[in-house]
């Protein structure tokens, strides 16, 4: 597996997949090298509700086998589950 990158969410884009046609595809944008990367929500780890907003920063590593793609997407600056939930 590759290094570990940083990065920051800086789009969410419909896409009409997954069983209720709601699944969008994300794009993390690189801290270092500024590439562009897209994940879907299955690639986000974590607990619960898999959700993530833009402007999060996050910890990522890029797919081995399709080098555009992000996978194991880890949320960085959790928020207050109070003040993200209103």
């Amino acid at each position: 597996m590759n290094d570990a990158r940083h990065g920051v969410i800086v789009d969410r884009r419909p896409s009409g997949g997954g069983l209720t046609g709601s699944m969008g595809a994300f794009i993390v944008q690189d801290e270092v090298d500024r590439s562009y990367y897209t994940f879907d929500y299955t690639h986000i780890v974590t607990e619960g509700f898999r959700t993530i907003r833009t402007g999060e920063r996050v910890r990522f590593y890029v797919n081995a086998q399709r080098p555009d793609r992000a996978e194991f997407v880890i949320r960085l600056d959790q928020p207050d589950p109070v003040e993200y939930y209103q």
